[in-house]
C-alpha cells in the first residue's frame, strides 16, 4: 500500500486509489492496465477445534488485475469504463465467487459534475466510510463482525450510480441495484447513498446501503460468518450428542434474510505522524419475521515512523442479539518501494460465551469463545 507522509484518511484514499490506478502521464483518451498481489502466511490459533498454518492471500489488499479507460468525448463529457477482476494469487482460481470481473466492471460518463456509471459497482458504504475501518488497514481479517454492515468494500450488480465530483471538500452519490426478478420489482434489488466532507486536517462520511433479499456472494451463513448457534430465533447448527460435533445447518443453503440494512458513519483527524479514525455502524437484518440490530462501535490509530514504516492499531464492540465481541488488532507495515510492502498483523477476538469465535469470517470458527491470528506477508501493486 503506498502511504503518504501525513498520516490521514485521505492519504489513506489516495494510497488505496493509487494502486486502483497507477500515476501516469496519460493521454486525453487512454487505457491504464494495474493490478495488486499480496499474499503470506498465516496462524490461527483454533481453527474448528486445531491450530492451522496456512498459505492465504487478498489479505491486506485484495488481489485484482484491471482496465480502466477514458476517451474525451469534448465539451468537459468524457467516457470511461472499468474492468476489474479479483483472483487469489494461491492457486490462481477467480475469486467473487468465480466472476471474471467480480470486483468491478462498469461504463459510464463523467463530467463536471460527476460520474454517471452503469454495471457492477462498489456501493457508497465503500465509496465514503469502509476506509474508518481502522483495525482493517491493521490486518486484513480485522473487518467488522460477519461483514453484516457492509464495511469490506462491497458491490451492488446491474446498478445504476452516480458519485459526484468533489465541492470544496464535499461530495455524495447514490445508486440503485435491479433485483431482475420478472414480477417482482423489490426482490433481489438494492439501494445505497452517502456522502463526505473533507476539510485539512478533519474528514468524515456517513452512508447507507439496503438489501432486498440478499444472495450470492452476500447470501448469510451465519454460523460461519459469526459463529452463533441462533440467529433471527433460529438453530444455526446442530450438535451431535454424543461428540459434541457441530455442523452447519446453512452452509450450503443459505439462510433466509428479507431485508438488510446498514447505517455506518466515521471520521478520522491528524495531529503530526498520527492519525485517529473512529466509526460506528448501525445494522438492522430482518427475515422470518423476526428482526435483530448489530451494533458496532470502533476506534484506532495509526502512526508514521518514518516514510517507509507505518503502524496500525484498532479496536471493534459488536453487539448483536444479546452476545458482544471484543477484538483488537496490530499491523506494522514496512515499503520496500512506493510500490512494494512487507508487513506484520495479528488479531484477537473475545466473543460472549456460548459464541465460537470467528475472526472476519475468514476461518473456521473456533471451539472456544476466543480466536487469535498471526500473519506475515507482502504486496505488489503495478
Amino acid at each position: 500500500m503506498k502511504k503518504s507522509n501525513a498520516v490521514s484518511l485521505s492519504g489513506l484514499a489516495i494510497a488505496a486509489s493509487a494502486v486502483f490506478a497507477p500515476t501516469a502521464a496519460h493521454a486525453q483518451s487512454s487505457v491504464t492496465l494495474y493490478g495488486i498481489l499480496d499474499a503470506g502466511i498465516t496462524y490461527v490459533n483454533n481453527a474448528g477445534g486445531a491450530h492451522q498454518f496456512k498459505f492465504d492471500d487478498g489479505i491486506s489488499y485484495g488481489n485484482r488485475i484491471g482496465f480502466k479507460g477514458v476517451e474525451d468525448l469534448g465539451g468537459g463529457l468524457q467516457a470511461v469504463f472499468v474492468l476489474e477482476s479479483g483472483f487469489h494469487v494461491g492457486n490462481g482460481q477467480y475469486a467473487f465467487g468465480g466472476a471474471e470481473f467480480g470486483r468491478q466492471a462498469y461504463v459510464g460518463l463523467k463530467n463536471n459534475w460527476g460520474t454517471l456509471s452503469l454495471g457492477n459497482q462498489l456501493d457508497m458504504t465503500e465509496e465514503f466510510v469502509y476506509l474508518y475501518n481502522i483495525s482493517a488497514w491493521a490486518s486484513g481479517y480485522a473487518i467488522h463482525q460477519g461483514d453484516f454492515d457492509r464495511m469490506n468494500g462491497d458491490r451492488l450488480p446491474n446498478s445504476v450510480k452516480f458519485l459526484s465530483n468533489d465541492y470544496a471538500g464535499f461530495s455524495f452519490g447514490g445508486m440503485y441495484s435491479f433485483g431482475n426478478t420478472a414480477g417482482d420489482f423489490h426482490n433481489k434489488s438494492a439501494w445505497s447513498v452517502g456522502a463526505r466532507y473533507e476539510h485539512s486536517a478533519f474528514n468524515m462520511g456517513a452512508a447507507y446501503t439496503q438489501l432486498n433479499n440478499p444472495y450470492g456472494i452476500y447470501a448469510f451463513d451465519p454460523y460461519a460468518m459469526i459463529g452463533t448457534r441462533t440467529f433471527l430465533g433460529k438453530p444455526t447448527v446442530s450438535v451431535d450428542p454424543a461428540t459434541g460435533a457441530v455442523t452447519d445447518l446453512y452452509s450450503s443453503s443459505s439462510f433466509p434474510v428479507d431485508e438488510q440494512g446498514a447505517l455506518a458513519v466515521g471520521a478520522a483527524y491528524t495531529i503530526g505522524k498520527v492519525m485517529l479514525s473512529g466509526d460506528f455502524t448501525y445494522t438492522t437484518i430482518k427475515g422470518l419475521g423476526e428482526t435483530s440490530h448489530m451494533q458496532v462501535y470502533e476506534a484506532g490509530a495509526s502512526y508514521t515512523f518514518t516514510p517507509a514504516l507505518m503502524l496500525y492499531g484498532g479496536y471493534q464492540h459488536t453487539r448483536f442479539e444479546g452476545n458482544h465481541w471484543n477484538q483488537g488488532s496490530l499491523g506494522l507495515h514496512y515499503l520496500l518501494s512506493k510500490r512494494t510492502d512487507v508487513y506484520i498483523s495479528g488479531d484477537y477476538l473475545r466473543a460472549s460465551d456460548g459464541v465460537n469465535a470467528v475472526i472476519g469470517y475468514s476461518f473456521t470458527p473456533s471451539t472456544s469463545n476466543t480466536q487469535t491470528d498471526v500473519r506475515i506477508g507482502m504486496r505488489h501493486s503495478f
